[in-house]
């Protein structure tokens, strides 16, 4: 089990410029869902944008601390989109 607060942590580590969102999708903190605003995903594929968010969790995901994962990737530009809309 691993809090937000340090999910948000690994993916900043990995991720330094990221905003990032973290919820506790079942209250039992091992279901997350991750929502990541990063520049690093300029020019990535939602699968390389994905797979980089993995990367900096996986020591929690190969553990199992964390169970199940939904990952939400934007760019900064895509973000604000989103957020226009």
């Amino acid at each position: 089990m691993v809090s937000t607060q340090e999910v948000e942590a690994m993916i900043k580590a990995q991720m330094p410029d990221a905003e990032v969102q973290v919820q506790d999708l079942t209250g039992g903190g091992d279901h997350y869902q991750v929502t990541v605003v990063s520049s690093q995903f300029a020019k990535k594929g939602l699968v390389q944008q994905h797979q980089l968010v993995y990367a900096a969790l996986q020591q929690a995901v190969s553990s199992a601390a964390i169970h199940a994962l939904a990952i939400k990737t934007y760019t900064p530009e895509s973000w604000q989109a989103t957020l226009a809309s």
